[in-house]
């Protein structure tokens, strides 16, 4: 009798450093933001490419991202992980959310509340995650994401509720102050 070891399976991915679309929040309005990671022109924030999430589109109040399903997704029943899934659902919605700000606003989500409505295998092809804003207000927002597989058939839903607030502009790098003589006490 022999044994065998079953084919291994391997993946490496690259990605960007964050910081450089980090160093454009509160700069650029939530569209214009999301338009220049899609164009190349900033760096995709790095789950994308962790997930290998593909082509994104965004257009006020509406998101769209895609993902080919893939082993890799899998949990231990042969199923993509709803942990991934629940990644789609909440970028598609959240972002939906970013594209209504102005520069100077940000946001973060507060819930995501999932429903899984059918298993999703690598049979289930391209996923593709439409968000969409319901509602937004001074200080909060409410966006629902859809995700179908490659038939057209929904999978998942959410909703997501997001706290909008002011958001810090971040600096260009400048040098430290000089340390300052430590005080005396008398």
């Amino acid at each position: 009798m022999t044994e065998t070891q079953p084919d291994t399976r391997n993946r490496t991915f690259s990605w960007s450093d964050p910081a450089e679309g980090v160093a454009h929040l509160g700069r650029r309005g939530g569209l214009e933001l999301l338009r220049a990671m899609i164009a190349g022109e900033l760096p995709a924030p790095p789950v994308t490419d962790l997930i290998a999430m593909g082509r994104m589109t965004a257009d006020e109040g509406r998101v769209s991202v895609e993902m080919t399903a893939q082993e890799f997704h899998y949990n231990p029943l042969g199923t993509v992980h709803g942990g991934v899934l629940s990644i789609l659902l909440d970028t598609a919605a959240a972002c939906a959310v970013h594209t209504t700000l102005p520069a100077g606003m940000g946001y973060t989500s507060l819930d995501l509340n999932v429903k899984f409505l059918r298993p999703v295998t690598v049979d289930s092809g391209l996923l593709r995650c439409e968000g969409t804003v319901l509602q937004r207000g001074r200080r909060t927002a409410l966006a629902e994401a859809k995700l179908t597989d490659g038939r057209g058939r929904l999978v998942a839903h959410a909703t997501s509720s997001c706290l909008l607030f002011e958001a810090p502009v971040a600096q260009p790098d400048t040098p430290a102050p000089a340390a300052q003589p430590a005080a005396t006490g008398r």
